[in-house]
């Protein structure tokens, strides 16, 4: 059987975990979960599988796993957070595309032709 090492987390996740449910968004932590990044991000409806990286750290390169994650990875595309803008803008995202969702649905059930969103 495999082994694999304890999941540590960066130093800032603390901090940006809790300044994106400041700004209304929900945390998953899934870094325990071998195969997994450092949590799930809830917004607006949308889910976002984020890998935390700490700016302050020599490297923040992702790891071999972390590549093939994201690679592989067959939903949205993971993104990596390392400052608290970085949360901020993918709320920011996730909110605009909450919206546009919303728009294009109520468009459709009106019968709004030429519709792109």
């Amino acid at each position: 059987m495999a082994r694999h090492r304890a999941a540590r987390i960066d130093a800032n996740q603390p901090e940006l975990v809790e300044y994106i449910r400041k700004l209304g968004g929900s945390f998953q932590h899934t870094h325990t979960v071998p195969g997994a990044l450092d949590g799930i991000v809830g917004f607006q409806g949308l889910d976002q599988r984020v890998e935390i990286k700490d700016p302050a750290q020599s490297s923040q390169k992702l790891t071999k796993m972390e590549v093939e994650v994201f690679d592989t990875w067959r939903g949205r595309p993971p993104v990596v957070l390392m400052t608290r803008d970085d949360c901020r803008k993918l709320l920011q995202n996730m909110q605009d595309e909450a919206y546009s969702r919303t728009r294009a649905k109520r468009c459709r059930e009106r019968g709004c032709f030429g519709h792109t969103g």
